[in-house]
């Protein structure tokens, strides 16, 4: 947990620094690095911070999943609120042809629909002179935001220590005199007792640092796959495959429904198609927040069920709407709560069937973040080539493909074998054994 907490505090260091950075480079280059540093971090904290909240609550784990990216969804809909006053109406540098070149900037915007761009070379857009844009202070807020993230993760670290020290003793006073214990025999008796219906033998607790799945890395030690049954794989393979699906989704819907809305047959006025971005990333973050609630009485499997089924009869029904610009705004809210909880109700999903050791959630945050990366790049190449009818054609396909891979997973849901006592602790298909992780936080 230490070295996790300490990766979180550099992580978000890091971001702090390179939004910082961003207004100060020159250089194309320059920024493309300073961007990938960034994208390193942030792909840190979200393998890190779903892995720890699977490994510490566990079987309560689907609740925390939900509520932590409640607020991935709410940051994604509260950055550009914060951008958006310091982006400039004009042009960004003053030069003695500004006044020309802010006339037409409404003609390019027109012209530059995404992959349709049109005849730009008439305009004439000043190079040089005075910069007066105002977008930098929007980083720096970011950057400032992010510090605060930082020592939110100091403070854990600090915590985490000194719950340690008192766990486990230490210090001259320990020596000079016995202390009190932190929980009366009774609560202690209670906090020691296995388990209703667990018949492990091994109930004692290991000492702290002894366990594999303390090591931040352990999941990577080949020792661990040893008499693996395919079944372990497969599950891993297809949990991540649907969410490589239905991140994928996400990532090409907010990406490509506005050049969708702006072309025939729909026509939808710019500024008002500008809306269905937000409004998508807005019932993410809803549906989020309802699923807080809701994964308490119903089971991951289950709302993963609900979510493939219903972004598959969206994506059915804009199809057969899609002229209708009214449903357009109707299945782009829908299709945002029935992806909203698709990635962490999968994660719950996976490592409750893997026995919650964390393992599965690297496999399935890193087919998410490909799946965002690579659906985006085949379906903008698609619509280029065929058109923005074939955007909903896309949606629907991985829409398809998500709910198979779902099924497969049910299928090697049954076939994996049921946890039993005698396995061996190296094994992937042991049993859970409560160890010492977030004990002492009680």
């Amino acid at each position: 947990l230490s070295q996790s907490l300490f990766a979180l505090f550099a992580s978000s260091l890091a971001i702090s620094l390179v939004f910082a950075i961003i207004p100060l480079c020159h250089n194309v280059v320059v920024l493309a690095v300073v961007l990938a540093v960034a994208g390193l971090a942030m792909g840190c904290i979200d393998t890190i911070s779903n892995m720890q909240l699977v490994k510490i609550y566990q079987k309560d784990s689907a609740i925390f999943l939900q509520a932590l990216h409640f607020f991935v969804g709410f940051g994604a809909l509260l950055s550009p609120l914060i951008a958006d006053p310091f982006l400039s109406d004009t042009n960004c540098i003053l030069s003695n042809s500004t006044a020309n070149a802010s006339s037409n900037l409404p003609h390019i915007r027109k012209s530059l629909v995404p992959h349709h761009p049109g005849n730009l070379s008439h305009y004439d857009l000043p190079m040089k002179g005075m910069v007066v844009t105002r977008v930098s202070y929007a980083f720096w807020i970011m950057a400032l935001i992010n510090v605060s993230a930082a020592a939110g993760a100091v403070r854990a670290v600090a915590g985490d220590i000194a719950a340690s020290w008192l766990c486990w003793g230490g210090g001259a006073a320990s020596s000079a005199a016995p202390r009190p214990p932190l929980l009366s025999a009774d609560e202690l008796a209670m906090e020691a007792r296995p388990a209703e219906k667990d018949d492990l033998s091994t109930t004692v607790q290991k000492p702290h640092g002894a366990g594999g799945h303390d090591d931040l890395f352990s999941c990577c030690q080949s020792k661990n796959f040893r008499g693996a049954s395919y079944t372990y794989f497969a599950v891993h393979i297809t949990g991540a495959l649907v969410l490589f699906m239905t991140d994928g989704i996400v990532g090409e819907y907010s990406g490509f429904v506005y050049s969708y809305a702006v072309e025939e047959p729909l026509s939808v006025v710019h500024k008002v198609a500008g809306y269905l971005p937000s409004l998508f990333w807005g019932f993410i973050t809803l549906g989020r927040l309802i699923s807080i609630p809701v994964s308490y009485r119903m089971k991951p499997a289950t709302m993963v069920f609900i979510n493939v089924v219903g972004v598959l009869i969206t994506f059915l029904l804009l199809l057969i709407f899609s002229y209708s610009v009214v449903f357009l705004f109707v299945g782009t809210a829908s299709l945002g709560l029935f992806l909203s909880s698709t990635f962490p109700s999968m994660l719950a999903y996976t490592e409750d069937i893997l026995q919650y050791k964390g393992c599965a959630t690297t496999v399935l945050v890193t087919g998410a973040g490909i799946g965002e990366m690579v659906l985006q790049l085949l379906v903008g190449s698609i619509i280029h080539d065929r058109g923005s009818y074939s955007f909903l054609v896309c949606g629907m396909i991985f829409g398809g493909l998500a709910f198979t891979f779902y099924t497969f997973l049910l299928f090697f849901h049954r076939m994996y074998p049921k946890p039993s006592s005698g396995m061996d602790d190296a094994s992937p298909d042991k049993p859970a054994v409560t160890d010492d992780t977030g004990q002492y936080q009680r």
